[in-house]
């Protein structure tokens, strides 16, 4: 019986689906391609003449990078575009990134501005200087509101520090299937992540969040993954399967080999299928402060998506 949490998320995929796990030829086609196509670092950077009118070949670029890794470094040409913010929603628009979605504390447009401020009652630590731990964005919310792609677009960078790591997730998955292909069948349990009600001041913002860890995505058959490395505020299902599996992804996050290691300049940004990350902590400067634009999507970038990619490989 399939399980489906929402019209796009899905735990049993269809069985000519590379993430079936009875497809095991399927399975071994798709990860060869993979592994094969995976671009060095230095290959994901793709130069923008005018971001906010790609030509053919920038946005063939990016398309062609996020369908083979998820994820693309852009570098903006003119400098007096670096602190555009309008840039990060016309660049979303012709990649078919439309669907904002409205998180705390993002602003009015649904476009964050992460910065080093003062806050009242919970400290969220992107606006710290603190490192992040590894994630996927939005990994705390409904199956409804996805987290499929994001932006994040460098005004400034930090003085010191504030390196990102960077991991395909679908990577992470080949490593757990070849593993133990049960370890996949424990992390699209229903149940297998639950992150507890946000709470601030006695009142509840956000409900207890439930769900997988991979799910397929219903239109365009492309795997999701729902993420975080926080050992706080997490609740993992609580079998020895579960358990195995969280403590092999824990290794591997910990693997150089999977990593792109990359800091972000003025005018440089990351426009991906939301890839696993991380940042280093950082410190700021009287001269040099921090702020990065950060946009999330419901969308996946156009003709990136497992059954669109013959157009684009």
């Amino acid at each position: 019986m399939n399980i489906h949490l929402h019209n796009r998320v899905l735990l049993t995929p269809a069985e000519d689906s590379p993430f079936y796990l009875a497809n095991e030829s399927g399975y071994r086609e798709w990860r060869q391609r993979k592994l094969d196509q995976r671009p060095a670092l230095e290959d994901l950077l793709v130069q923008l003449d005018n971001p906010f009118k790609l030509t053919r070949e920038e946005r063939d670029r990016i398309v062609h990078l996020n369908a083979v890794c998820n994820m693309a470094i852009y570098k903006v040409s003119n400098e007096d575009q670096f602190a555009d913010k309008k840039l990060v929603h016309q660049l979303g628009l012709q990649l078919g990134l439309s669907h904002l979605d409205d998180n705390l504390r993002s602003d009015e447009d649904d476009i964050t501005s992460i910065e080093v401020r003062e806050q009242q009652g919970n400290r969220y630590i992107p606006y710290t200087n603190r490192p992040l731990s590894w994630h996927a964005d939005g990994y705390y919310n409904e199956p409804e509101r996805q987290v499929r792609g994001f932006i994040v677009h460098c005004v400034n960078p930090a003085a010191e520090g504030g390196i990102s790591g960077l991991i395909d997730h679908e990577l992470l998955y080949i490593r757990l299937r070849d593993e133990n292909p049960e370890y996949i069948q424990s992390l699209m349990r229903p149940g297998a992540m639950t992150i507890p009600p946000n709470i601030d001041s006695g009142t509840e913002i956000r409900g207890a969040s439930v769900g997988p860890v991979f799910s397929v995505d219903a239109d365009t058959g492309s795997l999701h993954m729902r993420y975080s490395a926080r050992k706080r505020n997490i609740e993992w299902r609580d079998d020895e399967l579960t358990r195995a599996a969280t403590a092999l992804i824990t290794k591997e996050l910990e693997n150089p080999e999977n990593a792109y290691i990359y800091k972000l300049n003025a005018g440089e940004g990351l426009i991906c299928n939301n890839v696993l990350h991380k940042r280093d902590g950082f410190q700021d400067s009287p001269s040099q402060k921090r702020l990065i634009y950060r946009a999330r999507y419901y969308d996946r970038i156009s003709n990136t998506g497992l059954n669109e990619q013959e157009e684009v490989i």
